[in-house]
């Protein structure tokens, strides 16, 4: 109830297909708690800190080619669509990176996500079930918009598609705090 009136997401009930551990999860958190209570063993001096940060999850996404054909598609973190649904196609390319004609977003493929990271990924399916870490993956975002702060969808499929598409995407971004433990 508490939640509801400060509309504060439940994030901490929320865990990816992939089993990454992402930020502000309960996984973080034993992850800490356990290097916590291996330190207070080891007799060493720690500190827990609260840090503010930007938050992201993603609850549904989908690429769909035509009227019904579901494509296998990967959305990078932070990937946003501010009505959650977006139809177009992709207009043009530059540097092997291809835009759409709606809502800023860009696709790529996975061999060039392979090449910029230094992965072997075979196909989408591969990625979705065992991802970059959070930090390589905005460090690779990053990369690809030349910011930190950009919230455009970018989409990793195996083939860039032609025809019309239609993106579903509902995430959220929201302020958030999260605890930090610092060797001392």
């Amino acid at each position: 109830m508490q939640r509801e009136q400060q509309e504060k997401l439940m994030d901490e009930m929320f865990s990816p297909l992939s089993g990454s551990i992402l930020p502000a999860s309960i996984e973080e958190r034993i992850e800490m708690y356990t290097l916590r209570n291996q330190l207070e063993d080891e007799g060493k001096e720690y500190k827990i800190i609260k840090q503010k940060f930007l938050n992201y999850r993603e609850f549904n996404f989908k690429v769909i080619k035509g009227k019904t054909n579901v494509l296998d598609a990967y959305a990078l973190s932070y990937s946003t669509l501010p009505r959650k649904r977006a139809q177009g196609r992709v207009e043009y390319s530059a540097e092997n990176i291809h835009y759409f004609n709606r809502e800023e977003i860009k696709f790529i493929t996975l061999e060039f996500f392979n090449e910029q990271n230094s992965t072997e990924y075979k196909t989408i399916k591969e990625l979705i079930y065992s991802p970059l870490s959070q930090e390589k993956e905005l460090a690779f975002r990053t990369k690809i918009n030349a910011t930190n702060y950009d919230l455009s969808p970018i989409i990793v499929m195996q083939e860039i598609p032609e025809g019309k598409l239609t993106i579903h995407l509902d995430s959220k971004t929201y302020e958030d705090t999260k605890e930090k433990l610092i060797n001392l």
